[in-house]
């Protein structure tokens, strides 16, 4: 083993170990979250905790916000965050571009207007659920048809340009059944969804999104290699036998897939796609074998962070868009700034 082996060799080495430290921080943290809470804290969790595990009869209020409210909101927080961060490591790393996002192809928007549809329309929430979900599916499937129906142009600019395009015609819909809603009951759930929160999370969300979270990483860890090539352009990654329009296509329809499925659920929560695996890449590097497990610890443990401050920094609970927004902009004006030489 020559002296660049033995170097990668001990990288590697060191980045799983790290990866291993930070999944463990990622639990750790999970089981503070289970403790913040306007009603019950961390005494009271402990003692509804303690009762379950030895089979004693506890407070059934306390059981029930610690079953049936905490538990399913911390994994709900694991699972979009890490969905969210991982869609914004793999589309950043397709375009080769450090300000991509998630809703750079229309799935945000697509999964917001399926949603104020739903609500305009007063239906169930598992229906507006679904509506959102087929929403940001459709809007990216139309920008992959432009983006396959213009030929002789770069691929990759044009399925950006697309979706700024669907992006651009979704909001205007979204804009126009604003107007419309009835200003005291729709126009606010609206708003409120459009903001992003995980306060209704339940364990059936956490249950009805796995499959398509699941679907969705199946491609994103299978052509993990296949995307460190994908990164060096098309004519680069064709050269050394890649199918880029399929590996294209497959990578674009896992992120997105975990888009829309975390989007349905949550709402709109941004900035997370963008700040997370661009913190994750500067830790681990470029390697997407890397880079996409630390994308989704990162991305977890900072939406349970910011999940935190949103119970507990002010009376009513804030929006996660908010806060999410209020870190995530001022780190894309320093991206801005520095430019492509700090994401090599």
């Amino acid at each position: 083993m020559n002296r660049r082996e033995e170097t990668a060799a001990v990288t590697a080495g060191t980045s799983g170990k790290g990866l291993w430290l930070a999944f463990e921080a990622l639990l750790l943290l999970a089981a503070v979250s289970m403790t913040v809470g306007k009603y019950a804290g961390p005494a009271e969790i402990f003692r509804a905790l303690r009762a379950a595990i030895s089979g004693e009869a506890g407070d059934p209020v306390l059981s029930t916000v610690l079953w049936n409210v905490r538990l399913p909101r911390v994994i709900g927080a694991i699972l979009i965050g890490a969905a969210l961060a991982a869609a914004g490591a793999t589309y950043q790393g397709l375009f080769r571009n450090p300000l991509v996002s998630p809703d750079i192809l229309g799935v945000s928007g697509g999964a917001s207007l399926g949603a104020v549809i739903g609500i305009f329309l007063s239906l169930p929430v598992l229906v507006i659920q679904a509506m959102s979900f087929a929403g940001g599916l459709l809007a990216v499937a139309a920008v992959y048809a432009i983006g396959v129906a213009i030929r002789g142009r770069d691929p990759a600019l044009t399925l950006v340009l697309a979706g700024l395009a669907i992006g651009a015609l979704v909001g205007a819909g979204i804009s126009l059944i604003k107007i419309l809603a009835d200003p005291y009951d729709q126009l606010p759930a609206i708003t409120y969804w459009l903001l992003g929160s995980l306060t209704a999370v339940t364990r059936l969300d956490v249950v009805s999104i796995l499959p398509a979270l699941c679907a969705g990483l199946v491609p994103l860890v299978l052509l993990r290699w296949r995307m460190n090539l994908m990164t060096l352009g098309d004519e680069e990654a064709q050269t050394l036998g890649i199918d880029t329009r399929l590996t294209r296509a497959a990578l674009i329809g896992g992120a997105t897939l975990v888009t829309a499925a975390a989007v349905s659920v949550s709402g709109v929560i941004g900035w997370i796609g963008l700040v997370i695996p661009h913190i994750a890449r500067m830790l681990v590097g470029p390697d997407f074998r890397r880079l996409l497990p630390a994308s989704m610890i990162s991305g977890g443990a900072y939406l349970l962070v910011v999940d935190m401050l949103a119970r507990s920094i002010a009376l009513i609970e804030v929006p996660l868009g908010i806060l999410t927004a209020a870190v995530g902009a001022p780190f894309f004006l320093w991206l801005l700034a520095s430019g492509r030489r700090a994401w090599q």
